[in-house]
């Protein structure tokens, strides 16, 4: 179970790591600036666990890899949106960030509620209710598991 950091539409890599951050030398030193733009406490606040929760086209923008890492490395389980730009949700399958799609969370979802995600079957659970979500192929989730596509085609896990 993990709390629920809503964002809105069109949330572009910029606000979620802005540019003059990536010249930090590592995600660590980054991560701490994660969404600074639209809300200076997240990265205090967010605890391994925690979800990002979001409207359409979330990770818009460039094709900076940090945006999905910074997320991954504060202990974000998954973000969940209506729908993802083909970049982002690519980055974060690479880097094992699960990225999940769900039609109606957002809309009936608050800041700071408490959720569960089962990727396996593919449901979320939230304020006594249970609603559908990306159910992952066992392929993808073994992907996800060994840390992203770019660790399992390295052997790394």
């Amino acid at each position: 179970m993990g709390k629920v950091f809503k964002f809105n539409k069109d949330v572009d890599t910029d606000q979620i790591i802005a540019s003059q951050y990536l010249l930090f030398p590592t995600i660590d030193e980054m991560k701490t600036h994660t969404f600074e733009s639209l809300n200076s406490e997240f990265a205090k606040l967010v605890k391994p666990g925690d979800f990002v929760v979001a409207d359409e086209n979330f990770g818009c923008g460039s094709s900076r890899e940090q945006a999905p890492s910074v997320l991954k490395a504060l202990g974000v389980k998954a973000v969940v949106a209506k729908s993802f730009a083909r970049i982002f949700y690519r980055n974060s399958i690479n880097i094992g960030m699960p990225v999940i799609v769900s039609k109606e969370l957002y809309d009936v979802v608050k800041e700071g509620d408490d959720m569960e995600l089962d990727l396996e079957q593919g449901i979320i659970k939230t304020g006594g209710t249970t609603y559908s979500c990306t159910k992952l192929p066992a392929k993808m989730q073994e992907i996800l598991d060994q840390g992203g596509l770019i660790a399992s085609l390295n052997g790394e896990i």
